[in-house]
């Protein structure tokens, strides 16, 4: 087995209401590959529908569907992303179906669709990318993955601006000198990102700034210039980036000619599946990376134990800032040594100030020192607090557990 192959494949799903997009890649490529649904064409969008063949148990997908439904051969399912992330119930020919069950048909087949690029590689870390981050994204695609035959360590979910993130920062370094500008343009909103970058900072600590422009009207052409010349007014853009459907057509005339003064402009639609691709890669350890980007997906803070390891005084890292905090935990087993109190130090990632947080163990046992195993779970309920929860092991056979359970949050400002 040579390298490229033992590295294995990441895979990147742009995933809206209306279309999905696929990309893949491997570390020996120079970039992602978009997956299209015409050989030699940039068809990449593939319509986030099913159909069911009349009277039958046959599924199509993307435009297929259409087609079939078209015809009158099939009955369409649409908005299938909407309707599993609110675990509805369709009825398709008198008979109901989970949405998510048909959620998991539809990405089954287009994950399909890589099959003659990969060549049945491991997939190394599969990334689902969608517009908008909440609790109920993530717990569809948690709960799906095992269908996918995904495990919890190859799943990944991100939103589009972190997307944006991974993908700008993963090309040449004159693209992003200095700022970098995104325009989305999809459905009927214009929403712009710029991206800053602190090269004074260990790592290079990134933020993103946004706003929604709403939709242009009949003079599309002078109203982006218009928006272009506010945004870019005393700021050094280095490279900007353009995506969605309401760029497609030829309007931009003059406003094109703005953008391209002394800045580089790229133009496509799959800019997210691609980002996507670089997280996993850059999450597994497979890229060098000197930068953290702190949106409002990311954790605000690390916590931290201070613990005696073979007699050596060390920290040991319950969560990390920088990560999403949606999926982030952590846990460890440690022997209380002294009073019945843990101390937890939380440094906010901002102005990396510290703190130390005691957390009483109230109404604990009577014990001989060392005599008490306990373990300590971390999970954070949002991007600034993290519940943390101590259970009283006892020791072994020696010391029964007394089956005691304390809970404390700890946040920041």
């Amino acid at each position: 087995m040579d390298e490229a192959r033992s590295d294995g494949i990441y895979l990147g799903i742009d995933i809206t209401g209306e279309s999905a997009l696929i990309s893949y890649y491997k570390t020996d490529m120079e970039e992602p590959e978009t997956v299209s649904t015409v050989l030699g064409s940039e068809s990449y969008q593939i319509p986030a529908v099913l159909a069911k063949r009349s009277g039958v148990g046959q599924w199509f997908f993307g435009n297929d569907a259409k087609r079939q439904a078209g015809a009158g051969l099939a009955v369409l399912v649409d908005h299938l992303y909407d309707a599993a992330l609110y675990d509805r119930k369709i009825l398709i020919e008198a008979e109901e179906y989970a949405a998510r069950d048909l959620f998991v048909i539809y990405l089954q087949k287009l994950l399909s669709l890589t099959g003659r690029f990969i060549n049945k590689e491991p997939v190394r870390k599969l990334v689902f990318t969608v517009p908008v981050m909440s609790l109920s994204v993530v717990e569809l695609f948690t709960l799906i993955a095992p269908e996918l035959k995904i495990s919890p360590g190859q799943l990944m979910i991100i939103d589009h601006r972190e997307s944006f993130y991974y993908y700008v920062l993963s090309q040449d370094e004159k693209l992003y000198a200095h700022d970098v500008m995104l325009f989305d343009y999809s459905k009927t909103a214009l929403v712009h990102c710029q991206m800053k970058r602190n090269v004074y900072s260990t790592p290079q600590v990134i933020t993103l700034s946004s706003g929604n422009h709403g939709r242009l009207t009949e003079n599309k052409d002078s109203e982006f210039e218009a928006i272009i010349g506010e945004l870019f007014d005393g700021e050094f853009i280095s490279s900007v980036f353009l995506t969605g459907d309401g760029f497609d057509g030829d309007w931009m005339k003059t406003s094109l000619q703005s953008l391209c003064r002394g800045r580089r402009v790229f133009l496509g639609k799959n800019l997210y599946s691609k980002g996507a691709c670089y997280a996993g890669a850059v999450k597994d350890g497979k890229k060098d990376w000197k930068y953290l980007y702190i949106g409002d997906n990311e954790l605000k803070m690390n916590l931290a134990l201070k613990v005696n390891d073979k007699n050596e005084m060390s920290f040991f890292n319950l969560i990390n800032a920088g990560d999403n905090w949606y999926e982030t935990g952590g846990e460890c087993e440690v022997i209380l040594d002294g009073t019945p109190e843990i101390e937890v130090w939380v440094q906010r990632l901002d102005n990396r100030q510290t703190r130390i947080e005691v957390l009483e163990l109230r109404d604990l046992p009577d014990r001989e020192n060392r005599m008490t195993r306990l373990r300590i779970s971390a999970k954070a309920q949002s991007d600034k607090q993290v519940m943390i929860t101590i259970k009283d092991l006892g020791f072994g056979e020696i010391v029964p557990s007394s089956g005691k359970v304390w809970k404390h949050t700890i946040g920041i400002a």
